[in-house]
């Protein structure tokens, strides 16, 4: 995907439920974009053409967080204030499995490259392996390092940020890890995303930058605004990676050569958090002040 023009906006999603919280994003498996309502204890579904509806949960409180696209045809996500694991099919079925431990807070989650969810806990500081049938293994990472999001990387492993840990965990589907520690001290890297070429990129939310490692190592490519903190990225075929900068109300995107452009969302202080590409190649954006916005990043 070249970009070939400035961002422009498509469509800009007014939720039902005021003050609801759109928080993170992923791609369904009916090719609509879902998100997490995170003040409203709720999920959405988008569709293309403008339509929006709302699930509401079995509590208003379980705080939806990050989301996923399972192995089974329904979307998994983390229930970050009750210390659960949700699902919810395409109609709108929703059930949940709790977490072990005393407040483990869920957080990050993906689908494995075996056919499990995994997802990690803030508090516990595990990366643990979901099965359809509800079997848990937890994996131990560094006390206190504060595993934030996950995703499955093409060398068959799951990779995570350590927020407080200041770097990067790999772990394999039987629970070996190896951590990369960040150059920069204070990084406190937050979102993750793999590249189709291995590569991961990553945004060092307390220094204003947008890693990423390759086999040669981690470059750090710093934001015009060191203060912007960047919270999500998604990578694109071009080998571009996007991020939201949710303290300065904008998006933008890191060139393969390193090359950061950015541009400033509609709504200031819109407080962007997740960011999702849809299968037609548009960019979803959710900003936690209450709307959605479509974007033709081409």
């Amino acid at each position: 995907m070249t970009l070939t023009h400035p961002p422009r906006l498509i469509h800009t999603y007014t939720l039902p439920t005021p003050g609801a919280g759109p928080y993170a994003l992923t791609t369904g498996p009916d090719g609509a974009i879902w998100c997490t309502l995170v003040h409203a204890g709720r999920i959405a579904r988008l569709t293309p053409d403008g339509r929006t509806d709302e699930f509401p949960l079995d509590s208003p409180d379980c705080g939806p967080t990050l989301i996923t696209a399972g192995p089974d045809g329904a979307l998994w996500f983390t229930r970050n204030r009750d210390h659960r694991i949700g699902r919810i099919t395409p109609d709108g079925e929703a059930r949940s499995h709790p977490v072990p431990g005393s407040a483990p807070g869920p957080y990050g989650i993906t689908t494995g490259p075996d056919g499990a969810v995994w997802f990690t806990t803030l508090q516990t500081a595990t990366v643990t392996r979901l099965t359809p049938a509800g079997e848990l293994t937890e994996h131990a990472l560094p006390e206190g390092s504060f595993p934030s999001f996950v995703t499955t990387a093409p060398d068959g492993a799951l990779w995570c940020t350590l927020n407080q840990g200041n770097a990067l965990a790999r772990i394999t589907v039987t629970g070996e890890t190896t951590l990369h520690p960040l150059p920069t001290p204070g990084a406190a890297p937050v979102g993750l995303a793999a590249a189709p070429d291995g590569t991961l990129w990553f945004a060092e939310i307390g220094t204003g930058r947008i890693g990423r490692l390759t086999p040669e190592g981690i470059t750090e490519h710093p934001l015009p605004d060191p203060g912007c903190r960047p919270h999500a990225v998604a990578v694109v075929p071009d080998g571009s990676c996007w991020y939201t900068a949710w303290a300065t109300g904008r998006i933008g995107r890191v060139a393969p050569d390193g090359t950061v452009t950015e541009h400033p969302l509609p709504t200031p202080g819109c407080e962007p958090h997740g960011l999702a590409f849809a299968p037609d190649g548009t960019l979803y954006v959710a900003q936690e002040s209450g709307e959605i916005t479509r974007w033709d990043v081409t």
